[in-house]
């Protein structure tokens, strides 16, 4: 035998073992998965489409005046940016480096979603494909969702803790719920907030893995962040319905609703809360001279602006951002490969301790 001959190498063997069969099934289940539920996203938009009176919309949005609606699409664009910022923490809480410009992309897309389609499809369904393309594990998507998720109903806590400890909101009286029962709920719900700034600030555990996935305690100022983001989203929410309302309405009270509303909606489990919204809004506002048609015409105009709108342009940038994910997903991977050879040399940086990094 030659000295070439014994160096050349040996052809690989294809691999027919059960591991290669598994990894095809796997693939093929994938794909049928990605095609169910791109077929249930358009089933959901289907059925919600039909359920909206179009009609109705746009007379109640051509009832406002012009400096009224760029003053709701300002806050519009404001709120969704500031639920942006959720998934922002997000990053920082991970330690993942995908470009802050993707994340609020992303976290756009899924916002929309959400708020029309429930937060099964926009919150999970789209938040797994779309970070799962762009290069992060499932393990710091999960971590990023439970914090988007988190921060989001802290901030309604704090809010739904002030409005009722100070005796803003006024339940109708068929709901059996008094003025005491308010208050105590609200103190207990302040008292909750405090506990959880507290933890955050002094508790000496800061770690926990729950079915195999490792939680962490934020530090205080993260927990901060997340108050102040989600109590300004809230806000701006409530002060669009303040200004399609015409300000008939106290600003305080609107807010109280809308904090009634959303926890209504998440208990009935209607997509974008049809019905739910505007019962709740029609049944507390009922004291306050405003004919139903006038509440009714501002929700619409509600839905139109803030859910509506922002859908049609996810839908969109959902397409282009499928189209651009493997190229943006290999940028996402040079730019780790090269953040991760400058860390030795450096010695300030640290990869992320719970999972956030990018897989090879």
């Amino acid at each position: 035998m030659t000295r070439d001959a014994a160096n050349r190498k040996a052809p690989p063997v294809p691999d027919h073992g059960p591991g290669r069969k598994k990894k095809r099934l796997w693939s093929v289940t994938k794909k049928v998965l990605t095609g169910l539920f791109f077929i249930g996203v358009i089933v959901l938009l289907v059925i919600y489409a039909r359920k909206v009176d179009w009609d109705d919309v746009a007379q109640a949005i051509e009832h406002y005046q012009r400096n009224a609606i760029l003053m709701v699409v300002g806050l519009v664009v404001f709120s969704y940016l500031l639920y942006g910022i959720y998934d922002l923490i997000g990053r920082a809480y991970c330690g993942h480096k995908l470009a802050k410009k993707q994340v609020l992309l992303v976290s756009f897309i899924c916002y929309a979603f959400t708020l029309t389609l429930s937060a099964w499809v926009g919150g999970i369904g789209m938040r797994y494909r779309l970070y799962s393309r762009l290069g992060l594990s499932n393990s710091a998507i999960t971590r990023i969702f439970s914090l988007s998720l988190a921060t989001n109903w802290l901030g309604y806590i704090l809010l739904a803790g002030i409005v009722c400890a100070f005796g803003v909101l006024k339940l109708p009286a068929k709901w059996d719920i008094g003025d005491v029962a308010i208050r105590l709920i609200g103190i207990g719900l302040l008292l909750f907030i405090a506990a959880y700034l507290w933890l955050c600030a002094f508790s000496k555990r800061r770690r926990w893995t729950i079915k195999g996935q490792k939680l962490v305690l934020p530090s205080l100022r993260m927990a901060g962040a997340q108050l102040v983001a989600s109590c300004a989203n809230w806000l701006a929410m409530a002060a669009i319905i303040y200004i399609l309302l015409n300000d008939k309405v106290d600003f305080p009270l609107v807010l109280g609703v809308l904090l009634v509303s959303s926890i209504a909606g998440v208990i009935v489990h209607i997509p974008a809360g049809i019905g739910v919204l505007e019962a709740v809004f029609v049944a507390m506002l009922s004291s306050e001279h405003l004919s139903h048609g006038t509440i009714i015409a501002a929700l619409l105009a509600y839905r139109a602006i803030y859910f509506i709108a922002p859908l049609l342009l996810a839908i969109v940038l959902y397409l282009w951002l499928e189209s651009r994910a493997k190229v943006l997903r290999e940028k996402n991977q040079r730019r780790e490969a090269a953040h991760a050879a400058q860390a030795p040399a450096n010695g300030a940086a640290k990869p992320p301790a719970d999972g956030g990094r990018l897989p090879d």
